[in-house]
């Protein structure tokens, strides 16, 4: 896929700063929103590595598996962004994302 005038920004940036977990969430979202769920989900994996805490990396790796039809793995990430959330004390995060799990698990 053609990357996006705002792809190629981004990953202009993370040249200067490879493991900028910030950088590395918003190029996942801008693979997520051009469709390209393999991509997107392998650079949420590296905002993960980049930053055990991040919980909404968790939760939109998690929407993009769900929109793809693979439900049981997007309910693991979900547990796992949940306890992310819990550690790190970020109640709307951890709302957020029980709500979709619990959505997802019924």
């Amino acid at each position: 896929m053609d990357a996006s005038p705002r792809l190629a920004k981004l990953l202009k940036l993370l040249d200067a700063e490879p493991d900028d977990a910030f950088c590395l969430y918003a190029i996942a979202q801008e693979h997520a929103r051009l469709g390209d769920d393999a991509e997107a989900i392998a650079w949420f994996d590296r905002t993960i590595a980049a930053d055990p805490t991040h919980a909404y990396a968790r939760f939109h790796k998690a929407k993009v598996l769900e929109a793809a039809g693979r439900i049981p793995e997007a309910i693991d990430v979900l547990r796992e962004g949940l306890a992310a959330a819990e550690s790190a004390r970020d109640g709307k995060a951890a709302s957020e994302i029980a709500g979709v799990l619990a959505s997802l698990s019924s």
